[in-house]
């Protein structure tokens, strides 16, 4: 089976490389050359743990490949993704489609043969009966099915998720096509993984579902945290009792700073928008995300009330900035929002991630670059937690209180105990446990 994989992004570059691995032929195309020199030396773009491995294996062995030029690539396929970018659109928080339409404009002329159209990407509801629609007029001659086949991969362990999936969900209405996708995912079929088929408008829908649902335990659990703290519960005690509870499931049950990444935040914006627009809204979803903007408000404000009402003059020590450990992704990070808010408010900030760096670089500016924790935390007032990165599990607090001007440690990821933080000599404040 022959695979045309368009976008090199997060989730076409795993996606390509973890079909490569099931043995098909997979062409991944991106119009972006840096991006294409850098993946034709088998190394990834991203940071996802074990990609840039099962890249090199299958470049290899010859089933993977990355090329700019789309019309060979497409005419040759069996089933052609569409793995391009659906950002939150400016001013109506809708997701921005024209990536998606633009490749399906690009690979129109070059279908031959039965081919199966597959969207990957995150879309909204109706958008593969549109992309049959522009089609039909584009190539009314060509033959063709149009599929929904939704990723729920997590950064960070994406390849395990991929490989070892809760469920594979496809939407389609074309019996060719059902022959096509079940040949596609037998690797997986084989060993037990459910594949489901269902209409089109079910699998865009509940693609959105799923994530804003994930978003509402988030939310939920943090509004759970503040009313701990105000009658003297623990969260993580909370948190742990009604886990237990397989009609709720411990998954999504740690509070923190708020939800960000490439997923939560736009998926929730644009399943609340087609609601509005259906006349059928989603009140109980459009509360989580105003939580979880204001949630990120509250955190930076934190550290200030912690510093007696003000962090001017302060310097803050700041231990991760992605959304999430094992990603270097920064899209909607709850940083993004808090880091710049102590700054504003007279604060100096010394940061350290491990891989976050670079992207976030450019994205927060006036923020001090570190190669360590400690060298982050020489001279601090503050340490704050912003990433449960594991290294800083084992961080030695006794050095990190050494290294710094203060005592103050502010753990909005719950990471340290908070026995060990104040045996340490810190001033330890967490999320939702007594202090």
């Amino acid at each position: 089976m022959k695979i045309c994989m368009i976008g090199a992004g997060y989730v076409g570059l795993v996606s390509a490389a973890c079909f490569s691995e099931f043995g098909w032929n997979v062409t991944c195309v991106d119009n972006d050359p840096a991006r294409l020199a850098q993946m034709a030396e088998g190394k990834s773009p991203i940071y996802e743990p074990g990609l840039d491995e099962l890249m090199a294996r299958n470049m290899q062995a010859g089933r993977l490949t990355f090329s700019g030029d789309l019309g060979p690539a497409v005419k040759e396929a069996d089933i052609v993704f569409l793995a391009v970018g659906t950002p939150m659109r400016r001013g109506d928080g809708y997701a921005d489609l024209s990536y998606v339409y633009g490749a399906v404009e690009e690979l129109a002329p070059h279908l031959d043969g039965f081919t199966v159209i597959t969207t990957k990407s995150t879309v909204p509801v109706g958008t593969s009966r549109e992309i049959e629609k522009r089609l039909k007029e584009l190539r009314p001659d060509a033959d063709y099915a149009v599929c929904s086949n939704p990723e729920f991969l997590r950064e960070g362990s994406a390849i395990q998720d991929f490989t070892h999936p809760d469920r594979v969900l496809v939407g389609l209405d074309d019996p060719r096509a059902q022959e096509v996708m079940e040949q596609l995912y037998k690797p997986l079929s084989l060993r037990n993984a459910p594949v489901v088929f269902v209409a089109r408008e079910s699998a865009e829908l509940a693609k959105y579902a799923a994530n804003a649902f994930l978003a509402m335990k988030i939310s939920f659990i943090n509004e759970v945290a503040d009313l701990c703290e105000s009658v003297g519960a623990n969260v993580q005690e909370v948190a742990s009792a009604i886990g237990k509870d397989r009609r709720i499931g411990e998954k999504f049950l740690h509070p923190g700073p708020g939800y960000g990444g490439s997923c939560f935040p736009k998926d929730v914006s644009a399943i609340i928008r087609t609601a509005r627009e259906a006349r059928s809204p989603l009140s109980l979803i459009e509360q989580v995300q105003t939580v979880n903007d204001e949630r990120k408000i509250a955190m930076a404000t934190r550290v200030e009330r912690l510093l007696g009402g003000s962090v001017r003059g302060k310097t803050i020590g700041v231990l991760g900035v992605t959304f999430k450990p094992n990603t270097d992704d920064m899209r909607e990070s709850p940083s993004l929002v808090i880091v710049p808010m102590l700054q504003e408010r007279g604060a100096v900030v010394r940061a350290y991630d491990p891989q976050g760096q670079k992207q976030a670089a450019p994205m927060l500016p006036g923020v001090t670059w570190c190669t360590s924790s400690l060298e982050a935390l020489e001279g601090a007032d503050v340490l704050l937690v912003l990433t449960e990165w594991n290294e800083f599990r084992a961080l030695d607090l006794k050095a990190a209180k050494a290294a710094m001007n203060g005592d103050l440690l502010v753990d909005l990821r719950n990471i340290f105990t908070p026995a060990k933080a104040t045996a340490a000599g810190f001033r330890y404040d967490s999320i939702g446990r007594p202090s």
